[in-house]
């Protein structure tokens, strides 16, 4: 293990340290509850519905007596590869206890189609059980995915990326018992299996890359592991946080015996802080944080499986940067974003971006090279209750710009 990489290691281990002190107070304490009650001065698209189809609303505070509050939102976006796709974008918030002492869980499906051969079925789970006593993280897909991998360059030119597509599933499976506060411990299942992995030019996957673990033409590549899991999480809603830290650290494991074409292993650390400025006010004004290391500890990870912006375990990194654009053994990952509200009743915000990417592979090392991109986006409330946002943001970087469509915030 490199200086650099033991240096990030410990950094994160002395991390969580420094979270668990901040912690210590009553499980029950949930700074943000009050949030998803005190919505009566607030407006969400479904209000404006209401009044223009004239609805009446239920009276009184939260009287629907509601749990679980659903969002969902069509749009066409262009993909990865040439064309557009129809995608629909669907997040239901509920809780699973009393929310004076239960956060809230979520679930997002964001199908698509071209009505041709590209089609994605995604759904991500992030489950709190009743008293926040376990949490259970999940991660199942079935796609049809085209996208372009890129080479070790700074500033991207055409023959610098290949279009390559192949057939995707995944299943991760997470399920952590809280020990203290805000921390969790478990254990998961993840597999990545990718069917007819095939260039979709001129040079083969192996050829464009030079790697040979999982680039053959016509290829498939299995990675089947256990992972250890460590959480710590104080955020009541990770829909729309306003307030807390998070900080995940998960060990994979690949062995051969459990299906895997090749024996590896990974290490992923990330912390997030969320730093309200106006803390007695339900408006948004806040700063947000995060960053992350991302690691194999070997050489034969398959090249897919290789860590790279876009495909974090919550695929929320790269704003402003193509899919997959920095690719490496190991990658770091900062982004900063500001965001408040515009209106008075929190129908209509803003929040501008800022990340920052270095990634280790042959042609740089880490922290010796720095990739930036930024932007803005506009935020519009689709539900207060849950208080997922449409978020429309609109990111720049060396050589490329681009807009993305989609519901909740992106971390």
């Amino acid at each position: 293990m490199s200086s650099n990489i033991r240096f990030i290691f410990l950094l994160g281990i002395a991390t969580f340290v420094c979270l668990s002190l901040y912690a210590q107070r009553p499980v029950n304490e949930i700074e943000i509850t009050k949030h998803p009650m005190d919505t009566l001065n607030q407006t969400d698209l479904i209000d404006l519905g209401k009044s223009l189809f004239h609805i009446n609303r239920p009276r009184g505070r939260d009287s629907t007596g509601k749990k679980f509050y659903f969002s969902l939102l069509p749009f066409s976006t262009a993909i990865p590869g040439g064309g557009r796709a129809l995608l629909t974008s669907t997040t239901a918030g509920f809780y699973h206890g009393d929310r004076k002492t239960t956060y809230m869980s979520r679930v997002t499906f964001t199908p698509y189609t071209n009505f041709g051969p590209r089609f994605g079925l995604p759904i991500r789970s992030y489950v709190w059980l009743a008293d926040n006593k376990w949490v259970i993280d999940g991660d199942v897909r079935i796609l049809k995915y085209p996208h372009q991998t890129w080479t070790n360059t700074i500033l991207p030119k055409e023959d610098d990326k290949l279009n390559i597509d192949y057939t995707y599933y995944r299943f991760y499976q997470h399920v952590l018992k809280r020990i203290r506060g805000g921390f969790f411990m478990g254990i998961g299942y993840d597999l990545d299996y990718r069917v007819n992995i095939r260039s979709l030019g001129e040079l083969s996957l192996k050829e464009f890359s030079g790697y040979d673990y999982g680039t053959a033409q016509n290829s498939n590549s299995i990675s089947s592991g256990i992972s250890l899991n460590l959480i710590f999480d104080t955020r009541s809603n990770s829909i729309n946080t306003w307030g807390g830290n998070y900080a995940n650290l998960q060990i994979r494991e690949n062995p051969e015996f459990l299906g895997s074409d090749q024996h590896w292993r990974s290490l992923y650390a990330e912390v997030r802080r969320y730093h309200r400025l106006n803390k007695d006010s339900c408006r948004q004004n806040m700063i947000a944080i995060r960053n992350f290391f991302w690691t194999t500890f070997n050489s034969k990870a398959p090249y897919l499986d290789l860590p790279n912006t876009s495909w974090d375990p919550y695929n929320s990194s790269g704003r402003g940067l193509p899919l997959s654009r920095y690719r490496g053994s190991s990658l770091y990952y900062l982004e900063v974003e500001y965001r408040k509200d515009l209106t008075k009743n929190g129908l209509l915000g803003f929040v501008l971006f800022s990340n920052v990417t270095s990634v280790h592979n042959p042609s740089f090392k880490l922290f010796h090279n720095w990739n930036v991109a930024g932007g803005a986006g506009a935020r519009i409330k689709f539900n207060k209750k849950s208080g997922t946002n449409v978020a429309i943001d609109y990111g720049i970087s060396r050589g490329f710009r681009g807009l993305n469509l989609s519901l909740g915030e992106v971390f």
